[in-house]
């Protein structure tokens, strides 16, 4: 069956003249052809990912026209403004993507507002809101490699498209031929007949001045001569991070200059992700030579952040997503505090794999902590919570450990922008008063004890590797580990148990030892690999990785 969808693309008329090149050299290679044809992208509540490419199973115009179709299919039966915002990154065709998806909404009677140059993920959770439509789409893969593309799905409420919405949209999908099932109109046309529009100057101020709005301290950074690198990784995160500084009062930026424009190549790091030190790389030898306060780094669709903060002796330290979270909190609410800011009966939120110091730090301040399942869109989904209930205003602050963050309600996702506008406000403030982010850090583990949370990731690639992931989950199901590493195990919380967690179902095992330390298994939402998340606790840093690895060793075997 694969081989006749492979022979029937070969024979159509295709657009996109990469794709005919493609097809004609893997002709004759059975596995090339079922790669490609074998299966199809699946649309979930992450919506698409996948490398670029000739193929059912590869992100190019005609998966993107049969996803739009659907989700136009799902638009049409929601009543209220029939409008769709569309934003998009660096990434290899993301332009492309977004202008084909802009098509075939417009073709279907809806109305687009689409951003006239590339712009990050919360300023698409921002747009779909100010514009009250009934959903987003963002073409970005985030931070995967070059040669991976994608198509997030959002809500009205600019939070990522729920489980039965995306649902639908998945069903109507599958009704569209992928090559002729969908509705297609030129983007010029579009224009021309006014379905399609660009988000407009009032839009972009009002997301800048919503972030700029949840300053902890206005003002200072003015006078507090924070000195910062900054690389953007060739993403979208340029504009909007520069913009909000310099209004802040942040001047003295230096951009990593290889990494300053988009490029889709992403030609000085195989993966442009601010978690890992090769991502880093060229903005901590600038940091060296420039004397920076602090180095900072966002993702490509600019809703991660990653630092790297200076240390007494000149060196730098790159700060886990965890300690940033934890910092973070930290500071919003001392801050809050001292300026009389702090609502009545305050919020956080944090998934149930980030950092159990955060609940330490929050019972501190008097902050309620709300622990809910990966992914950002459950913090989206707790604000909505609040703001159905007119409390939205107690919300103060959500993040996850995989570098994401929010402080304000103005989007449904992370936000970059905004977190590198605490962090960099956070560095000044530690530099006024004489210290600096590394000795609050070591001052909060004296305070709270040294937790160390470090997480491993285990691929599992090609066709077979989901099945494989499945196969490990089960076996942990039907034969719970009793120890790991001679540790007993003193609780297993399964997530998949709706009635023990009292949150929606999720493939997630938090195993509790006797020792006081957790291990968590949870397999990626969008990526073949499954990862273990470790959080250990000692008297210093050398026991807590001591620990870490030990446990690190015993769970090898279960994943090869």
């Amino acid at each position: 069956m694969y081989k006749d969808e492979y022979e029937r693309w070969l024979a159509a008329d295709l657009q996109d003249c990469d794709l005919k090149p493609e097809l004609n050299k893997i002709a004759g290679n059975d596995e090339e052809i079922k790669d490609r044809f074998a299966v199809a992208l699946a649309f979930g509540t992450a919506g698409l990912r996948g490398v670029l490419g000739a193929g059912t199973n590869r992100m190019n115009i005609y998966v993107v026209r049969q996803a739009t179709q659907g989700l136009a299919n799902w638009v049409k039966t929601q009543g209220g403004n029939q409008t769709v915002a569309i934003s998009y990154d660096s990434r290899l065709k993301s332009d492309v993507f977004a202008k084909t998806a802009a098509g075939v909404l417009a073709a279907n009677g809806i109305n687009v507002r689409i951003y006239d140059a590339l712009m990050p993920v919360p300023a698409l959770s921002f747009a779909t809101r100010y514009y009250k439509c009934n959903a987003g789409i963002m073409v970005t893969a985030s931070h995967n490699p070059a040669k991976y593309n994608g198509y997030k799905a959002y809500g009205p409420d600019g939070c990522q498209m729920t489980d039965d919405a995306a649902a639908i949209v998945y069903a109507e999908i599958q009704k569209t031929d992928v090559l002729t099932g969908a509705k297609v109109m030129s983007f010029a046309e579009g224009v021309e007949k006014g379905l399609i529009k660009f988000v407009g100057d009032d839009c972009k101020d009002a997301f800048y001045a919503a972030i700029e709005d949840r300053q902890v301290r206005p003002g200072l950074c003015k006078s507090a001569g924070l000195k910062l690198v900054y690389s953007p990784l060739n993403g979208s995160g340029l504009v909007p991070v520069t913009r909000v500084l310099n209004d802040i009062g942040i001047t003295d930026i230096t951009i990593v200059p290889e990494q300053e424009y988009p490029n889709g190549y992403f030609t000085t790091c195989s993966y442009p992700n601010p978690e890992i030190f090769d991502a880093l790389k060229l903005g901590l030898e600038l940091a060296k030579e420039e004397g920076a306060d602090l180095m900072l780094a966002t993702d490509p669709d600019a809703d991660r952040v990653g630092i790297a903060m200076k240390c007494p002796d000149g060196s730098y330290e790159l700060v886990s997503g965890n300690e940033v979270g934890v910092l973070l909190l930290d500071y919003i609410a001392a801050g809050r505090i001292e300026k009389g800011t702090m609502p009545k009966d305050p919020v956080a939120v944090k998934s149930i794999v980030s950092t159990p110091l955060a609940d330490a730090v929050a019972e501190h301040y008097g902050v309620e902590m709300r622990s809910v399942l990966t992914g950002f869109k459950w913090i989206g989904d707790q604000i909505a919570g609040l703001e159905a209930a007119g409390q939205v205003d107690r919300f103060i602050f959500g993040f996850e450990e995989s570098y994401g963050y929010l402080a304000g309600p103005y989007v449904r996702d992370k936000d970059a922008v905004i977190g590198s506008m605490l962090i960099c406000e956070m560095a000044a403030y530690y530099r006024s008063i004489g210290s600096s982010l590394k000795q609050r850090l070591e001052e909060i583990y004296r305070e709270y004890g040294r937790y160390l949370n470090k997480v491993d990731s285990f691929e599992f690639p090609g066709l077979s590797g989901m099945d494989t992931m499945a196969g490990i989950m089960s076996s942990l199901r039907e034969n719970p580990p009793a120890d790991f590493a001679g540790i007993k195990v003193s609780s297993v919380t399964d997530y998949k148990n709706t009635a023990e967690t009292g949150l929606p179902s999720a493939n997630v095992l938090i195993y509790g030892l006797e020792n006081g330390c957790t291990v968590v298994v949870r397999p990626s939402g969008t990526e073949p690999k499954i990862k273990t998340y470790f959080t250990t606790k000692g008297k210093d840093l050398a026991e807590a990785e001591a620990m870490k690895e030990k446990l690190a060793d015993a769970l090898k075997p279960i994943f090869k």
